[in-house]
């Protein structure tokens, strides 16, 4: 049946038809099929489907063709874990609302003028879209009000939870209407999404679309064991040696796809980062770069690569590891599509790793094989297949050969032969790539040794292989770890300095544990409006009238400024470059 269903079958209006014929879209996704209508009939939902199945216009068509166009009050709530998928939500609901004309949208979210928003939502709105920090912003600076709100959703509730939004997100339930529409959609069900069901909908409709992800069976799934310092050079060496037209490198933090980017693009090889720093103009020209052929590498973390929907994506490339199995087969599923094989290449730096593969064999049902580098001789006879294609290439050009040749007369009065003469300008252009390439060991024999010296530290909250610490129990400076984040054990006047990893800042924060603050609440606030991912800040501690956490370095200043004008839990934030 879902086969022949059209958007007609649904009960929505002539515009939103319109709307949705314009963009392209032939058939509703099985998700848009079976949500619409109870959407539309003002029943909660749960929605359970990953990104890329067509989640926005599900709940999307059912808003615009439910709020009131002559009243022009807030009158639907939308919220994002992320700034990035904020604006793309809203750019979508504009597109799908286009010939509802007096109906308005607007996406809030930090990092951006709170002035410019509050015009916006001062001139009047139906729909708002925005990352729950910023909303409850509002909310608190009387700019947003929900008395008339019919209809609430939570688009990626899992990813909003992880990044600590949870008192956000209920502070904002609460303000809302006794009698309104909640609507959750989300990738995974655990049990703070369901916790959050139960406490806030009524009798949800309960909706699960099949991950169509987990097809693997054209995708061919490798792993191979790697020095971490050697994973930009290992990865440039199996595109070469491969020679794939198009791929897509998954990174956890935006740094590390900036790093990975410039890495390549140093090796000749034409990569784009895409990450939330980047405005939807610049997203939109890298995709199209991308889509055309321009740059023939994707780097990306897991929230900005969402919506990527390229068929001939050769391999995906897992720079690190994701930090769940879901988000695994989400980006497996960029390669082997439409009928075509695919590869998935996975760098594994230690022993935990090695147990994150074993978990996603089970998770996939499929075997993820061990691979060796390419060897030296592998790499060296593809440089020189391309040194012989490229002197054909040169040679067929007239332009400039007397110049050459004239040098190449003067060699041969210098008593050098031909052959030499080729051997010595060979040795030029391949000879330090070729000493570089014997030089290199990717085999983790040493890694081992590097670690211990380095006393085995985890690289973003300090523990050792062993793995986490249980919830509760006394971390290394005797400190509660609450969110599997530290909290300060110590008295301001006799506390530790705790060191503090690479490329990481500092910041003093002028509150603590008198203003009710904890880990999460921290992370939710510098995630939702400076657009740092939650997965990218560092240790937290919390003391009695002030806490210090770490961020990363590129993003110090930019965190600074933009938590000048916002609130954790209500009160003023005061933050600045730790001097201790």
């Amino acid at each position: 049946m879902e086969n022949t269903l059209k958007f007609s079958d649904l009960g929505i209006s002539s515009e939103i038809l319109k709307s949705v014929e314009e963009m392209g879209y032939t058939q509703p996704s099985q998700i848009q099929s079976q949500a619409i209508p109870f959407v539309l009939d003002g029943r909660d939902v749960i929605g359970q489907a990953q990104t890329g199945t067509g989640k926005t216009a599900a709940f999307g068509i059912p808003i615009i063709d439910l709020v009131d166009p002559d009243f022009n009050k807030v009158q639907a709530v939308i919220l994002c874990p992320t700034r990035e998928l904020a604006v793309q939500v809203e750019g979508e609901i504009q597109k799908l609302a286009k010939y509802h004309r007096k109906i308005n949208s607007v996406a809030i979210y930090g990092g951006e003028s709170i002035d410019r928003q509050i015009r916006v939502l001062r001139k009047g709105v139906q729909i708002v879209v925005g990352t729950p920090g910023r909303v409850q912003d509002h909310i608190n600076r009387g700019t947003l009000k929900l008395e008339n709100t019919g209809i609430i959703v939570l688009d990626e509730a899992d990813e909003m939870l992880d990044m600590g939004f949870r008192d956000d997100i209920e502070a904002i339930l609460q303000e809302m209407p006794e009698k309104r529409q909640t609507v959750f959609f989300s990738a995974t069900m655990a049990k703070p999404i369901l916790d959050l069901t139960r406490k806030y909908q009524n009798n949800p409709e309960i909706i699960k679309v099949a991950k169509k992800e987990l097809t693997v069976d054209r995708i061919e799934q490798v792993f191979y064991e790697v020095k971490p310092s050697l994973k930009l050079e290992l990865m440039a060496r199996l595109m070469n040696v491969n020679n794939y037209a198009l791929s897509v490198v998954f990174c956890n933090t935006k740094r590390m796809t900036d790093e990975a980017t410039e890495a390549l693009g140093s090796r000749g090889i034409l990569a784009e980062a895409l990450h939330g720093d980047l405005s939807q103009a610049q997203r939109d020209k890298v995709m199209n770069k991308f889509r055309k052929g321009l740059c023939t590498v994707l780097v990306a973390t897991d929230v900005a690569a969402r919506g990527i929907d390229v068929d001939n994506v050769e391999a995906v490339f897992n720079f690190d590891l994701p930090l769940d199995d879901e988000s695994y087969v989400h980006r497996i599923g960029r390669t082997g599509r439409a009928g075509k094989s695919g590869k998935a290449i996975n760098f594994v730096t230690g022993r935990r790793d090695f147990g994150k593969i074993r978990d996603l064999e089970r998770f996939t049902k499929a075997s993820i094989a061990k691979m060796d580098p390419p060897s030296v001789s592998d790499l060296i006879e593809l440089k020189k297949a391309q040194f012989v294609k490229d002197v054909h290439t040169v040679i067929s050009k007239e332009e400039d050969n007397q110049i050459f040749e004239e040098t190449v007369g003067q060699l041969l009065t210098e008593g050098l032969s031909i052959e030499q003469i080729a051997l010595g300008l060979m040795k030029l252009q391949m000879g330090d790539a070729v000493k570089e390439m014997r030089d290199q060991d990717f085999s983790l024999s040493s890694y081992g040794n590097d670690r211990r010296r380095e006393g085995g530290r985890n690289e973003r909250f300090g523990r050792g292989e062993r793995g986490e610490r249980g919830r509760g129990e006394r971390g290394e400076r005797g400190g509660r770890r609450e969110g599997g984040r530290r909290e300060g054990g110590r008295s301001e006047g006799g506390r530790r300095e705790r060191v503090r990893e690479a490329n990481m800042e500092r910041l003093f924060i002028n509150l603590g544990r008198k203003d009710r603050i904890r880990p999460n609440d921290i992370v939710g606030a510098i995630a939702g409006e400076a657009g740092v991912p939650g997965r990218s800040i560092g240790g937290i501690d919390i003391y009695d009238n002030f806490s210090f956490v770490d961020v990363p370095q590129k993003d110090a200043a930019h965190v600074i400024q933009v938590m000048k004008s916002n609130t954790i839990k209500g009160k003023s934030v005061n933050m600045e470059i730790s001097k201790g």
